[in-house]
């Protein structure tokens, strides 16, 4: 399957612009966005707030040292600094294309009354005076609930349908 806008030119500054606009039209009161790029890491952070909640998406950037940038796909011959740059470069444009598109889809979805907002970014909503997400939050404890097939306290549910 090849991934969305693999081939765009759109560079990440206008995509973060579109998600900028796209929240403002969609009723966001805040935006922010941040990268880190270090040795271990390269992501970037989007956040805003919406009917009351703040949002948080990361994005994990590939690595400029990536091997899938380093080397030709066909041959594995290294490429030179400048083309391994910008096979790195057309990376990091898709994944901010990506990211466009799928906070467009979720805000779309709600305003359509096809989800609840709650519902669509429950993920990413931050949990406040956490500075989590809900997903950081409760990811390590169903992983392990899947993996045993023991649902931890915070996710069992009794058999009236009510919390334990």
């Amino acid at each position: 399957m090849s991934a969305y806008a693999k081939g765009t030119t759109v560079d990440p500054g206008r995509s973060r612009a579109e998600i900028e606009s796209v929240l403002a039209r969609y009723g966001a009161t805040s935006f922010g966005y941040a990268t880190e790029e270090s040795a271990e890491r390269s992501r970037a952070m989007v956040t805003f707030i919406a009917r009351g909640r703040q949002i948080r998406f990361l994005m994990d950037l590939p690595s400029r040292t990536d091997k899938e940038f380093t080397h030709t796909p066909e041959r594995g011959t290294r490429r030179s600094a400048d083309a391994a740059f910008k096979a790195w470069e057309q990376a990091c444009r898709q994944r901010w294309r990506a990211l466009a598109l799928v906070i467009k889809a979720k805000l779309e979805a709600v305003e359509s009354g096809i989800v609840a907002f709650e519902a669509e970014f429950l993920a990413h909503t931050i949990v406040p005076g956490t500075g989590q997400t809900v997903a950081e939050q409760i990811e390590p404890g169903l992983a392990q609930a899947i993996e045993t097939g023991a649902a931890p306290q915070l996710l069992q549910i009794t058999a009236g349908g009510g919390e334990r």
